[in-house]
């Protein structure tokens, strides 16, 4: 006889006060009296990049099956066989048909509605985000609709000319045309966010907690341990090893806070924020993976920095600011620093996917099981060019997708045919969307 119980997808770990911890995907969350493992749910994200980027160190010089990847690509070489490379995908939108935001306020601010963003002296004009028509229909599954990150704010930077502008540039997900939804910024808040009661604290509040903070997972210790007893040893291995990298986060967010104490302790800026790109990066990014790991959330937005920014790379040996360095007039000398910051955040991109490949599910990976875009509003940001869009898709969405070669599509097709088709896979189902003229073709759909 079969007795065991199945264990509900949406089981938390709960410990004292407000502590709760999602699981990941288990084996016992099959059905009971059923041989195979119920399919995981599949995740979108979208990894949002400023300023365009230098194509000739971007686009590969074939169509095809992708053989050795171009040289801002290079650090995803390893999960090539998981990257779709997407060509002359054009946002229309962001050019300047109507006057309104500037070209980089249009093209982060379309991105995601396909919609031509307009500015007056009374209100902002945009459109819902397709991240949140997804989110309105689906959002109720998960304990987030969605998450909106991003590491870098041009009201923070003192380079904000009006709260129009702002409002384009710094936000990805519009929940109406008026409404963008901010991205969170500081890992500690994200965090609190996702395992404490969900309350924003006073910088005070927080110092006075770090004083007597103990691990989130020293809450839930009872829980655990009676969830390990009846588990099978693949379900316990796949639990030792995402409370392991919910711990390891922590640590991360805590020497975070030490180091920035160290460094500048009279510096006014977000608490618990490194003041280390690529530690910013790499807090964030793991904690996307645990929630899609713990389904808290299907959808994730992640500004990677700001449209417009003039944020330099110092750790590059670039002490000029990347918007600058983008109208590079094409000198030589600045095409190639850009190059390097190109490839700089390709580096810490192919970290999360690194951690998503890992992360095992059902028959495959986290990865697997995901779409995650990674591209950019601008192609040639000396042009301010709106056309051929670097764009890549990671993730075959639960085996939807035919990855692993690059894919050129007719010029002038919208980048919203590819969020149709990505809104499909999601279960969302409508015509049509932003500019788009239909769903994306040669895409090998299962």
């Amino acid at each position: 006889m079969i007795t065991r119980k199945t264990l509900h997808r949406r089981t938390f770990l709960r410990g004292l006060g407000t502590a709760a911890v999602g699981l990941p995907f288990l084996d016992a969350m099959a059905p009971a009296f059923s041989s195979a493992v119920a399919d995981p749910p599949v995740r979108m994200a979208f990894f949002y990049l400023p300023n365009g980027m230098i194509m000739d160190a971007w686009n590969p010089g074939y169509e095809g099956k992708l053989g050795e990847l171009p040289r801002s690509l290079k650090a995803l070489e390893p999960y090539k066989e998981d990257v779709l490379q997407l060509g002359n995908l054009t946002h229309n939108t962001g050019r300047a048909l109507l006057d309104g935001a500037g070209d980089h306020g249009r093209c982060s601010g379309s991105y995601l509605t396909g919609i031509q963003v307009k500015k007056s002296l009374v209100e902002i004009k945009n459109g819902i985000s397709f991240d949140q028509i997804v989110a309105n229909e689906i959002g109720t599954q998960t304990r987030f609709p969605s998450l909106e990150l991003g590491m870098d704010d041009a009201r923070q930077a003192g380079d904000c000319d009006s709260g129009y502008s702002c409002a384009y540039t710094n936000n990805l997900a519009w929940r109406s045309e008026s409404q963008p939804l901010p991205p969170t910024l500081d890992p500690r808040i994200l965090f609190e966010r996702m395992f404490g009661a969900g309350q924003p604290m006073t910088p005070e509040e927080r110092v006075r907690q770090s004083k007597y903070r103990r691990s989130i997972l020293d809450f839930v210790t009872g829980d655990t341990h009676k969830l390990e007893t009846s588990l099978g040893p693949t379900d316990r291995h796949k639990l030792d090893e995402y409370l392991s990298a919910i711990r390891e986060v922590e640590r991360q967010i805590q020497r975070a806070e030490t180091d920035n104490k160290q460094i500048d302790p009279h510096m006014d800026k977000p608490y618990g924020i490194p003041s280390d790109f690529s530690e910013h990066f790499k807090l964030l990014s793991n904690m996307v993976a645990i929630a899609f790991q713990a389904d808290l959330t299907r959808i994730v937005t992640f500004m990677v920095t700001r449209e417009g920014t003039s944020r330099p790379y110092r750790e590059l040996g670039i002490p000029d600011g990347h918007h600058p360095l983008t109208h590079h007039r094409n000198q030589p000398e600045l095409m190639e620093k850009v190059r390097k910051i190109d490839e700089y955040h390709v580096q810490q991109f192919a970290g999360f996917i690194e951690k998503m490949k890992a992360s095992k599910e059902g028959d495959g990976s986290l990865l697997d099981n995901s779409m995650i875009v990674y591209g950019a509003g601008l192609s040639d940001g000396n042009a301010h060019l709106h056309e051929d869009l670097p764009t890549i898709l990671v993730g075959r969405g639960g085996n939807y997708f035919k990855t692993g070669r690059r894919l050129v599509v007719r010029r002038e097709t919208p980048m919203c045919n590819l969020f149709l088709t990505m809104m499909d896979r999601m279960g969302v189902h409508t015509e049509h969307f932003g500019d788009s003229t239909g769903r994306l073709n040669g895409l090998d759909l299962a």
